[in-house]
């Protein structure tokens, strides 16, 4: 009655193609929030099909499901509560990326972790502010020439404002590398640049480069549909009612679409409880035998409507929600502008009940 459809073999090929595009010595594949809703466990198999040689998570509870699955890659994590245990992660060989001292503490309790420090060169989220780095860097350079960790790596994240924002955070990152130099400290991998980034600026690619939602097939620069990439999941269910409706009669909540002449109408069992944003509603489109049909009403939390007119439909036809725009149906980025919103929040927020059936 509903489902997404995970074609791994799309998404080795887009990260085949954003290797091509943006060469680093490493390439790391994001599959945090479940591989953005497709799937953690599928989607790191499939980057490093496609040649990815890193991957990465949010989270240690992210990290150790892939390590339980047999994922085997060098793997990196960076989001950790203030009283993080890391003892299993250092154990099952995944990197931990570092913000705070009480972060360089607790992992100086565990068997020589590698240990990637994060730096907020401009973002203003996760990672050492500029007032506090000093300090940071210091105990972090302690810990490393006492071999209770090992600084493999130093990184940050570009908030993608402008080109010039984005070479002035690049400016700060080198600031910092330069400081941690003169502590006797030179990493092996630096990296700054995401998807975005990583296309739009050759200079910032340094060591390695994180691909999150390109590797997807979805839009991370105005120039990504010139990669080729093409979408990984396919969201469908299907008609399970058809209804006439008269002039005057109205459709959903509140009433918001009132039919204006005869017409056909379908009801889809998928809503906002499965991903579906209520705040498309009235805007959306979807796809039906090879056509596409709007969304009218109100979407409620497990079924949303949408209009034929006159075109027949049965029983069980199947509708694409949203999909590879080649085949005529809309984008998730579609559905991100419909819904004011963007890409990655659409795929990530399919719920659990929608399940994943890989291709």
């Amino acid at each position: 009655m509903r489902r997404a459809l995970i074609d791994p073999a799309a998404l080795s090929s887009n990260v085949e193609a954003l290797r091509a595009k943006a060469p680093a010595e490493h390439t790391l594949v994001v599959v945090k929030a479940n591989g953005y809703g497709h799937g953690a466990v599928t989607a790191a198999r499939a980057a490093l099909a496609g040649g990815a040689d890193w991957l990465g998570v949010a989270d240690v509870t992210e990290a150790l499901e892939l390590r339980e699955a047999g994922v085997t890659a060098p793997l990196l994590a960076w989001l950790h509560s203030a009283s993080e245990n890391f003892t299993a992660a250092v154990e099952a060989g995944v990197t931990i990326g570092a913000s705070t001292s009480n972060q360089l503490d607790a992992l100086a309790l565990c068997d020589s972790p590698s240990v990637h420090l994060k730096v907020d060169s401009g973002l203003g989220r996760n990672g050492i502010g500029r007032e506090e780095r000093r300090e940071f860097f210091e105990l972090a350079a302690r810990l490393h020439h006492a071999g209770s960790i090992r600084i493999d790596g130093v990184m940050s994240h570009l908030a993608g404002t402008s080109r010039a924002s984005d070479l002035s955070q690049a400016e700060e990152f080198e600031n910092a590398l330069s400081m941690l130099a003169e502590l006797g400290v030179t990493p092996e991998i630096r990296h700054l640049a995401a998807s975005a980034g990583a296309i739009e600026h050759p200079s910032l690619r340094y060591d390695m480069v994180r691909f999150g939602i390109s590797t997807y097939g979805l839009a991370a620069a105005e120039h990504s549909p010139e990669l080729g990439l093409t979408p990984v999941m396919t969201l469908e269910s299907e008609i399970i009612q058809v209804k006439r409706l008269r002039p005057g009669d109205g459709v959903s909540y509140n009433h918001t679409w009132v039919a204006a002449e005869d017409t056909t109408v379908a009801l889809v069992p998928l809503g906002y409880a499965d991903g579906i944003p209520r705040s498309a509603s009235g805007r959306a489109e979807v796809a039906l035998n090879g056509q596409r049909f709007p969304v009218v009403g109100r979407i409620a939390m497990d079924q949303m409507v949408i209009d034929l007119g006159g075109h027949p439909a049965a029983l069980g036809d199947t509708v694409t929600v949203w999909g590879d725009p080649e085949s005529g149906a809309p984008s998730a980025d579609e559905w991100a502008d419909w819904a004011g919103t963007i890409g990655y929040e659409i795929v990530t927020r399919v719920g659990h009940r929608v399940p994943r059936i890989v291709l």
